[in-house]
């Protein structure tokens, strides 16, 4: 079995029906893969940043009928929780993984964090064009910073600033067949990579 990287089969999780069989396959496969990379990359991220940082993997223990359509490990220098703070996180959808580091909807850092980005646009053209945004982590749409102008750039940021709703992150999405899924060693390379380019928003 493999140790880090996502395979078809934790892909297709996310194509079991019901809460109670799904959750029991997101258990038995991508939750031990989550839990790994939650302890490989919490001393990476502790010693990237300088700030001792904490896993948090995703329990979805709220849902009470709907099945979660994605799962996570998100990084915070908060024992407690990441939600209300900038982040990093690595996680899956049924057709892409993903590395991203940005503030959602509960953060009050919210606005601080928008008027670093904005400040500092120049360094979304900076790092590899390849790499995606997110305005709203709840859906998995992650347009790629090759495909939007800086007037998009720039009104998502704004909405993170001005929206009690906004959110945005920045990062890398993995695919099915992806060179950097073939291996535990391409793929942990791949993450530790990314992770330092994020490190420009940090």
């Amino acid at each position: 079995m493999t140790k880090y990287r996502f395979t078809d089969k934790d892909f297709d999780t996310f194509k079991i029906d019901g809460l109670d069989a799904r959750m029991e396959g997101i258990k038995e496969g991508p939750r031990v893969k989550l839990y790994n990379l939650g302890d490989h990359f919490a001393g990476f991220l502790t010693d990237l940043t300088g700030d001792e940082q904490f896993s948090h993997v995703a329990m979805h223990a709220r849902r009470k009928v709907n099945p979660p359509d994605d799962t996570w490990v998100a990084f915070s220098t908060n024992k407690r929780g990441y939600k209300m703070m900038p982040h990093f996180q690595i996680g899956l959808w049924g057709d892409h993984a993903f590395c991203m580091y940005g503030v959602i909807y509960e953060s009050p850092d919210k606005q601080n964090m928008a008027k670093k980005w904005l400040d500092e646009f120049d360094l979304f053209r900076e790092i590899p064009q390849e790499y995606s945004i997110s305005l709203d982590h709840m859906k998995p749409s992650k347009p790629e910073l090759s495909g939007l102008s800086d007037e998009e750039l720039e009104a998502g940021l704004v909405r993170l600033r001005d929206v009690k709703k906004g959110e945005f992150l920045v990062g890398k999405v993995y695919r099915p067949g992806d060179p950097e899924l073939k291996s535990d060693e391409a793929f942990i390379e791949d993450l530790e990579k990314v992770m330092t380019e994020l490190m420009k928003f940090y």
